[in-house]
């Protein structure tokens, strides 16, 4: 099976103001952070694309793999583990001869944002119509929706999104104010994004979630990046 080779979008350096005063405690305090220009998939990870990785290192499928819901290629691939979305990115970097990974917490924000300190939303701060989802919510294929002002999709909705970074929901009260990278040790991994299942399907930008690495459910998915 043929590889995908994966559509990126340049994220320039620059600062952003990071967290939200009027979400959660694990939000603040805001602080500006300094983030190195990198590149990120313009989608999350696909069905087809993680078929791609199954066939050629025999690796076990997630769960759901046979679930009727989620048998379009194009829609995100759900129930990878933490180390499932760390093994992708080995192997792609392998098979293409570049170097990607998966986005630290501060590059997914910066990212979400598009360009625009301050929104709650990628696109403002009032939610959209369709924001309501729940048990017979399907979830869209990538590309669905409007881009974000980098040209991302799917950066407050679709799946939750694996971050590299330990959680720690005090870490903004010392985090660096450049690159930061997270703790460096803990028991969950970093989440963004949004969730199809959700009784609301879209996330603020700001918003963080966690989860053991070791888990599996249906709204998780991922994306990676390459430093430029």
């Amino acid at each position: 099976m043929a590889v995908m080779m994966p559509e990126m979008v340049t994220i320039p350096a620059g600062d952003f103001m990071m967290g939200c005063e009027t979400g959660g405690e694990n939000e603040m305090p805001v602080h500006r952070v300094w983030v190195d220009a990198f590149a990120m998939a313009k989608y999350a990870v696909t069905r087809g694309e993680y078929a791609c990785f199954v066939a050629g290192t025999q690796r076990e499928c997630p769960a759901y793999w046979g679930d009727p819901k989620f048998q379009n290629p194009n829609q995100p691939v759900v129930a990878v583990r933490w180390f499932d979305a760390v093994a992708y990115c080995a192997w792609l970097s392998t098979v293409t001869g570049q170097v990607f990974r998966l986005p630290t917490e501060a590059e997914r924000e910066k990212a979400a944002r598009g360009g625009l300190d301050g929104l709650a939303y990628p696109w403002g701060d009032e939610l959209p119509e369709d924001c309501e989802g729940g048990r017979d919510t399907v979830l869209d294929v990538v590309g669905a929706g409007a881009p974000n002002g980098y040209g991302l999709y799917g950066m407050s909705g679709g799946v939750h999104e694996w971050c590299a970074d330990y959680y720690d929901a005090s870490y903004y009260a010392g985090s660096p104010d450049r690159n930061p990278k997270g703790p460096e040790f803990g028991e969950r991994r970093v989440a963004r994004g949004g969730s199809w299942r959700h009784n609301i399907r879209y996330t603020r930008c700001a918003a963080r979630s966690s989860l053991a690495p070791d888990k599996q459910f249906s709204d998780f998915g991922f994306r990676y990046v390459k430093s430029e």
